[in-house]
């Protein structure tokens, strides 16, 4: 059946308004755009190089939209007519380290399975998801009677709505669905997904091709990282969704994406389709500020400390290094993202410019009775409102990093054993019948992802740090539960934490497991330490929640108004509005180009090749290239893959794509929409582009499709699955 995409029709008046501003120009390399959106700007797309007709990109399930798939999280795409899915390789480290033990060590020598039977199981939880449907339900949503409620009656009865729609979505079994929020909460759409759930990790490179430059080149170029990995999408005998089973079969995707034959060239155009999971370019000045001045500041403080107490923790021990590879390298990316960012908002203008487009905005606002009636209020109150929020955070944000994995998750085992005694409808999202099974899988995976050495230890630091703070900010729930108390040393807290997991068998998987089926009143009488302390917290628990509930409630409805006017005040200048990236399909497009002036002052090439990968080779750490691979690039072995002009096989290339995190992993599409590339990088002095576009400095960093291919067939002998993609 034909998808049916999000109609443009004015079923609201913000409808009506966001459908007029896609009617206006758009900048080429600017937009993560909806391909809802995508033949209104099919002249600007058409210019830029594309063959293919615009309006196909708007057909969810046609091609090439149809091949492109999320794994939660990341990008990826099907590339065989047997579900095969290909997608960044630290989009499957998880998996990758999952599987790994010190004497079977996948993440350091890679993987590849001889046949299907050899594909070994994803980590729990791990999923594809197939987009079938997206339809707006914005009316639905903000009805008249949501519309002219308060505070956390209108955080509840949106909730209430939103799980009603997701409850009738998901009665076609083998389905996941959610309600995703557009324009600061103005627009809400349902986007119905089938939910692969026998995901299998096929092949991985080792760790010096997958990994090459590791930290130290990551978010940098010149880049040399053959960042792939591959997945294969296994369903029940009858083709429905299914869990993992000997008996299950390869999907068999209605789409797959071929690979381009013809290399790149610099100017070639590009496009990238796939999950961007946030941008905030709608942000208010307020929040900008708030983020830069303060809050990220802190998370890197915060983060770096985190990353040297793991490194110093696991030293030596092999076995809690593999355990906490995958936390390492999202702690470790999300670090110098925000370091990159805040080296960018360093001396610019950015906040100046934000507060004179709100300036601008507020002035013709108030220019008009009728506007002024309209969108006043929401913009009065506003800030105010967001400043509250950030007062919180300012008190709070410790709290986030100040807790142990085990007491986080006997606190969450006894909200769903709380949330157990509601009508499943009732529920908190998160926990109803819907999510059980994640939450079981969650618990699984634990076991290869928790160091109880490592644990005590970053939670005792932070604990200290928080216990520093004056009474006031502090927590006397939290200090009552755990037996802490303001001013205690970090030796005083770890010896506190020693006591209190004495007490508790929240360390065995076996005990966390039964916790997920018993009672609220087996949680009241336990005399499990962790386990006392959840229920010691939950009444506090949840009435930060529903503090925060009433404040969202309030922030949604100004902000709601807020991005109304915004985008009426654009669409009076004929500018089109596209939403902050919020996780859903998007596309962006440019063209493969270099830098005049990089960050290091050398201009950047657009392409870089197999000598590169020779020149930076140490032999140890993060440049620790496989000896296969530096004999065949040594013996010139380039196969079919070589490149005359650069008298080489191209590894990694920039492209002019306004991408962001959740875009790892994505297909990179040429004019006739073949894989050329997987998207996996940005440059570090382009991050900040998530708050402010730069179209001269934003730059993507992509995995050639050639170098792929090369190590695939050179150097991994992986011709099996070369042969079911047509590569050979």
């Amino acid at each position: 059946m034909k998808l049916k995409t999000w109609p443009l029709r004015a079923a609201t008046p913000a409808l009506a308004l966001l459908a007029f501003t896609l009617t206006g120009p758009a900048q080429a390399e600017e937009g993560m755009w909806m391909p809802q959106q995508l033949p209104q700007i099919s002249k600007s797309l058409k210019q830029a190089g594309l063959k293919i007709d615009p309006a196909k990109l708007s057909q969810l399930t046609e091609f090439p939209m149809g091949a492109v798939i999320s794994l939660a999280g990341c990008t990826a795409s099907f590339v065989s007519p047997q579900g095969l899915v290909v997608t960044n390789h630290h989009c499957a480290y998880g998996s990758i380290q999952f599987n790994s033990t010190p004497e079977r060590d996948l993440l350091k020598k890679g993987f590849l399975a001889a046949d299907y039977k050899d594909e070994l199981p994803a980590a729990p939880g791990s999923r594809v998801l197939v987009t079938v449907d997206v339809r707006d339900v914005s009316a639905q949503v903000m009805d008249s009677a949501t519309s002219a409620l308060q505070g956390k009656a209108r955080s509840d009865a949106i909730e209430a709505k939103e799980k009603a729609l997701v409850a009738e979505c998901e009665k076609d079994a083998g389905h996941r669905c959610r309600v995703a929020r557009f324009y600061g909460s103005l627009v809400f759409q349902l986007i119905k997904q089938m939910e692969i759930r026998d995901v299998r990790l096929v092949h991985a490179p080792a760790q010096g091709v997958g990994l090459f430059g590791g930290d130290a080149d990551n978010w940098m170029w010149p880049r040399h990282t053959g960042d792939y990995s591959f997945y294969r999408a296994y369903v029940g005998p009858d083709g429905k969704p299914a869990d993992f089973s000997p008996d299950n079969k390869p999907y068999q995707p209605k789409h797959h994406l071929k690979l381009a034959s013809s290399p790149l060239k610099d100017g070639d155009f590009v496009m990238v389709t796939g999950y961007p999971g946030g941008t905030d370019r709608h942000r208010l000045p307020t929040e900008v500020a708030f983020n830069f001045d303060w809050e990220a500041p802190e998370l890197v403080k915060a983060f770096g400390k985190q990353l040297d107490l793991i490194k110093q923790e696991t030293a030596g021990r092999r076995d809690a290094e593999i355990k906490l590879a995958n936390t390492v390298a999202g702690i470790g990316n999300y670090y110098k993202n925000l370091q990159g960012q805040l080296q960018s908002w360093k001396g610019s203008d950015i906040l100046a410019r934000k507060q004179a487009d709100f300036a601008a905005l507020k002035a013709w606002v108030n220019g008009d009775a009728g506007r002024r009636a309209q969108y006043g209020a929401g913009l009065a109150d506003v800030e105010r409102l967001l400043d509250e929020r950030q007062a919180i955070t300012r008190r709070e944000l410790l709290l986030n990093f100040a807790s142990t994995t085990l007491l986080t998750g006997a606190r969450t085992l006894y909200q769903q054993a709380q949330e157990n005694l509601k009508p499943d409808a009732e529920r908190k999202p998160g926990f109803q019948q819907r999510d059980q099974q994640r939450r079981r899988q969650a618990v699984e995976a634990m076991e290869r992802r928790y160091d109880e050495q490592v644990d005590k230890r970053v939670a005792a630091y932070f604990f200290a740090q928080y216990l520093a703070q004056p009474s006031a900010q502090l927590n006397p729930v939290l200090l009552q539960a755990l037996g802490l108390r303001q001013g205690m040393s970090e030796a005083d807290v770890r010896a506190r934490l020693d006591a209190i997991y004495a007490g508790s068998k929240m360390a065995d998987k076996t005990e966390r497991m039964a916790w997920l089926s018993r009672t609220v009143d087996e949680f009241k009488a336990s005399k499990d330490s962790l386990i006392a302390a959840a229920v010691a917290l939950y009444d506090d628990d949840r009435a930060r929640e529903a503090r925060d509930k009433e404040l969202g409630g309030q922030i949604q409805r100004a902000y709601a108004e807020t991005m109304k006017a915004l985008i009426a005040f654009k669409a009076s200048q004929g500018q089109a509005v596209y939403p902050d990236a919020n996780g859903t399909l998007r596309v962006s497009y440019g063209k493969v180009a270099g830098r005049s002036q990089g960050t290091d002052g050398t201009s950047w090439t657009p392409f870089t090749t197999l000598r590169g990968i020779v020149a930076k080779h140490k032999g140890e750490g993060e440049f620790d290239a496989p000896a296969e691979q530096l004999a065949a690039i040594k013996a010139r072995q380039f196969d079919k893959y070589g490149v005359k002009e650069l008298d080489s096989v191209p590894v990694n290339f920039l492209a002019t794509l306004d991408t962001t995190g959740g875009n790892s992993g994505s297909p990179v599409l040429n004019q006739n929409a073949e894989l050329v590339g997987l998207l996996f990088d940005g440059t570090l002095d382009a991050v900040i582009s998530d708050w402010d576009f730069n179209p001269k400095t934003t730059r993507s960093i992509c995995l050639d499709a050639r170098y792929m291919l090369w190590q695939m067939k050179v150097v991994d002998k992986a011709e099996r699955l070369l042969k079911e993609m047509k590569a050979l």
